[in-house]
């Protein structure tokens, strides 16, 4: 029996497409029921895992174990009701918006970066498409994130803008690019992995919205170093596994404001002398958010 370790590229129907170290790919299965012990998860395996498996014959195999991830980037399925992992072994997540069609959407941005920080998964975000101008309103919530310290590449494949400095923070990493249909994630995609050759969607007129052109994750290699994971676009992205006294922990703005609370815990919500909300009221913290 041959055993090898792979890395997990793309899998749909339960049938994963694996890479071993000597780059060649193989068509693999999960033996038995390997991997069922997790009923947390809607997928065994994401884009991204490292595994060891056993070759069957040709390129077909049976994938034996899961090894131990780093950590994972994972979203709640709402019609299963149970956590999906994206992608593993992450480095770096890229939360993608765009300034227009589709419009602007910080707080899909700010639920991303929360999900990251509960998987442990550092985060970025890409606002793309900025050759097509800015909201007034969308230029604080901007800068408000990077106060924050997150790094904000603000981007476009029409003029080229900010291209070059986000494939260098890239580089070298296993990173994936997340967010809503139509913000430009396969055009970008296809300027950071030359010769991928990805399709790329229209914009909905009717409902201002992207349509679907990815149907699955996968792992795109980058020349050079590094590997990209492509993520289907998502309308909406739940949080859930965090109480609501602890997601205020998720917001950084609000943690010298809270030790001025006079309630421990505090909702800041409707607590009398709630320095959270004070501190909103004073526009020392960003309304929205």
């Amino acid at each position: 029996m041959l055993l090898l370790k792979g890395r997990v590229y793309s899998g749909i129907n339960n049938i994963y497409r694996v890479k071993d170290e000597q780059g060649r790919f193989f068509e693999c299965r999960i033996k038995g029921k390997v991997l069922q012990e997790d009923k947390r998860s809607y997928t065994p395996l994401a884009p991204g895992d490292w595994v060891d498996m056993e070759l069957t014959g040709g390129d077909k195999g049976l994938i034996l174990e899961r090894q131990e991830r780093k950590n994972s980037f994972a979203r709640w399925n709402r019609k299963k009701e149970m956590r999906q992992t994206v992608a593993a072994n992450v480095d770096l997540l890229a939360a993608v918006i765009s300034v227009t069609a589709p419009p602007f959407r910080p707080r899909f941005v700010d639920r991303v970066l929360i999900n990251a920080a509960q998987y442990n998964v550092p985060a970025c975000i890409v606002v793309n498409k900025i050759d097509r101008g800015m909201e007034d309103w969308a230029g604080p919530r901007i800068r408000n994130w990077q106060k924050l310290g997150y790094r904000v590449f603000q981007t476009s494949v029409v003029s080229g803008k900010g291209l070059k400095t986000l494939k260098n923070a890239l580089k070298g990493k296993t990173a994936v690019l997340f967010g809503p249909s139509g913000v430009g994630k396969s055009s970008l995609l296809n300027y950071l992995v030359p010769g991928a050759e990805l399709p790329v969607g229209e914009i909905s007129a009717k409902y201002n919205r992207g349509k679907h052109v990815t149907n699955f994750g996968r792992l795109l290699d980058v020349p050079g170093g590094g590997y990209l994971v492509d993520t289907p676009g998502v309308r909406e992205i739940l949080v859930r596994g965090i109480e609501p006294e602890e997601l205020t922990s998720f917001f950084p703005e609000f943690r010298e404001w809270e030790l001025l609370c006079g309630f421990s815990p505090c909702s800041h919500r409707h607590e009398p002398d709630c320095g959270v909300r004070d501190a909103v009221e004073s526009g020392l913290i960003n309304e929205d958010r």
